[in-house]
């Protein structure tokens, strides 16, 4: 079984659309995504994705999650905050070792 048909106690069909991206050696990446997104909704979101992108969704779905969990009030915008922060902070400091030379 998958593990999101083990989270949600089920039977893993031959055709479950969260086997390939939730695999069973990573239960926590589908724990992450159900507790944020519920298993319907990430169901609804992959079937209606071309195959070639799903795993991709799934990583995102997931990386998401995981930055919502992590940090409730800002997720994903709180860190991408913080790594802009850094990059503008690096750029001002190569200007100043520039302006030096």
């Amino acid at each position: 079984r998958c593990a999101a048909c083990r989270h949600l106690r089920r039977r893993c069909p031959s055709d479950c659309i969260f086997a390939p991206y939730f695999p069973a050696n990573n239960p926590r990446r589908f724990s992450y995504v159900h507790r944020i997104y519920g298993a319907s909704n990430v169901a609804k979101i992959l079937q209606d994705l071309p195959e070639n992108v799903r795993g991709e969704a799934a990583d995102s779905l997931h990386y998401e999650a995981y930055c919502r969990i992590k940090d409730p009030v800002y997720g994903i915008v709180g860190m991408i905050t913080v790594l802009h922060q850094q990059i503008c902070a690096a750029q001002r400091h190569l200007a100043r070792v520039h302006a030096e030379i």
